[in-house]
């Protein structure tokens, strides 16, 4: 590769110039990866406790719905469920963390959620649905925070590629190209030297 490089003054001006570019970059991307790293360490913290929390509430949802349905009737539970009054939608918006696009959701809940009368159902049935409720709130939070990690943890990799690449590839090819040609203009500066002292002789001569 290097015998085909064009040993000039002007390449070796140029590929100086694209040394001062590549390590401004890989400064930059190096500044990128540390804040990403950071960023996610953060989410990762948030996401631990919030994914104890949801999994409790739904274990204890659960937990409620099986009392429920050991003090009723299957067909009162069925009643009771099939006409729901609670309306739910969800927008999702994008914000940006370190120039990733990141959803953060957005919910709006209408209605009331126990929405069948109290003669034939239970007690048990009213708390685990508002159990199902709070843990559906808990779920949502969940569901973004996981999705921007696995977002940032994506473009985390991608920076650290390019990082590695003009770290160890980039740099380091255009410095020894540069080192090539600058001993070869070196070569041909002692050989011109060489050949003026040579000519000097001959003429005192």
């Amino acid at each position: 590769m290097l015998a085909t490089v064009n040993a000039t003054r002007m390449e070796l001006l140029r590929l100086r110039k694209r040394v001062a570019l590549a390590s401004r970059g890989h400064r930059l991307l190096s500044e990128k990866r540390d804040e990403l790293s950071r960023q996610l360490i953060h989410i990762a913290k948030e996401i631990r406790p919030l994914r104890e929390r949801v999994e409790a509430e739904l274990l204890e949802t659960c937990r409620r719905f099986m009392l429920a349905r050991a003090t009723m009737e299957p067909e009162d539970i069925k009643a009771a469920l099939e006409v729901p009054t609670k309306k739910f939608t969800l927008a999702v918006e994008f914000a940006r963390i370190m120039n990733v696009k990141v959803p953060h959701l957005e919910k709006e809940i209408t209605g009331e959620i126990i929405c069948y009368g109290f003669l034939t159902t239970s007690g048990e049935l009213d708390v685990a649905l508002l159990a199902l409720e709070r843990a559906f709130d808990h779920l949502i939070e969940l569901a973004e925070k996981e999705k921007q990690a696995r977002l940032l943890a994506i473009e985390l990799q991608m920076t650290r590629r390019r990082v590695n690449v003009l770290e160890h590839v980039v740099i380091p090819e255009l410095q020894e190209t540069i080192r090539f040609i600058f001993d070869k203009l070196a070569e041909a500066e002692r050989d011109n030297i060489s050949r003026l002292m040579k000519i000097t002789d001959i003429i005192r001569a």
